[in-house]
């Protein structure tokens, strides 16, 4: 029996850089959402642990032995045999947690296909600091090195618009070009956001940290935003994670659409994909 997960591109509406532990480790604050775009993983019982790569981003992620998927897998104590297929959609090395979203759908396939319970907190977090919020996939609150996950509910409906412009950015790189790292977090308690402009309003008087940072090492990034904020109907431009995906925040499918096509058209090298937000 084969079991598939989408793994859904992870969206920080905002993220903000609220300091640095001892041991190197930023701290974080931000506000994730899910778009429904994204990879899917698929696990059918075999000898041994294999992984294959398809999809119209494989040429971008060669199996190698220290991938995430294979990472997941290896955390549960069972070390059954079986075949992993990664039908890889979202650019890699992206800000959208292409890989974090891999292995979280790993260990939920295989949490199925087992029968098993999920590794515990600390080695989910081993994987990235991404891997808990994806495991959670649903909206909510991200803080420390990303294992304080607090569930975000009532979320007004919205459609995304995701844009990529084929250029990599290594996080490592675009931390190291932060210029302050004990910025100002979000509220301590977040205010009701019934509507979608008042979503709006309140991400307007909010930052993503990292943003600065990856325009200095990738310029393209400040066309991307620049692109999707000149979109009729767009509520907000912003680089998600470490870039280089910038998003835009739509308030219906029709506008979404016509924006994906429009920077699709004009920019015919870039990964788009318009895309409803999980709430």
């Amino acid at each position: 029996m084969v079991t598939t997960v989408l793994a859904r591109a992870k969206v920080n509406l905002c993220l903000h850089v609220t300091g640095r532990r001892g041991d190197g480790y930023h701290l974080l604050d931000s506000l994730v959402v899910f778009a429904d775009v994204g990879d899917r993983i698929s696990v059918v019982a075999a000898d041994r642990l294999e992984l294959t790569i398809t999809g119209p981003m494989a040429g971008s992620l060669p199996v190698s032995d220290d991938n995430l998927v294979l990472r997941a897998a290896r955390l549960f104590e069972q070390r059954q045999g079986v075949a992993i297929t990664l039908d890889k959609v979202l650019p890699v090395a992206s800000g959208v947690g292409g890989g974090s979203a891999d292995a979280a759908a790993t260990l939920r396939a295989l949490s199925t296909l087992w029968g098993a319970g999920l590794p515990a907190g600390s080695r989910v977090l081993s994987l990235g600091a991404d891997v808990p919020v994806c495991l959670a996939g649903i909206p909510a609150r991200m803080e420390g090195v990303g294992e304080v996950i607090t569930p975000v509910q009532g979320l007004p409906a919205a459609w995304l618009v995701l844009v990529n412009p084929g250029v990599g950015v290594a996080t490592p790189d675009v931390f190291r070009g932060l210029s302050r790292r004990d910025n100002s977090p979000l509220p301590r308690i977040l205010p009701p956001l019934r509507g979608l402009a008042e979503l709006a309003a309140f991400l307007q008087m909010q930052r993503n940290d990292l943003e600065a940072a990856a325009m200095a090492l990738a310029p393209v990034v400040a066309q991307v935003k620049s692109a999707l904020a000149a979109q009729p109907g767009c509520l907000l431009a912003r680089m998600t994670g470490s870039g280089a995906t910038c998003f835009g925040l739509f308030p219906d499918p029709l506008s979404a659409s016509a924006a994906a096509q429009a920077v699709r058209k004009a920019e015919r090298g870039w990964w788009v994909a318009a895309a409803e937000m999980m709430v």
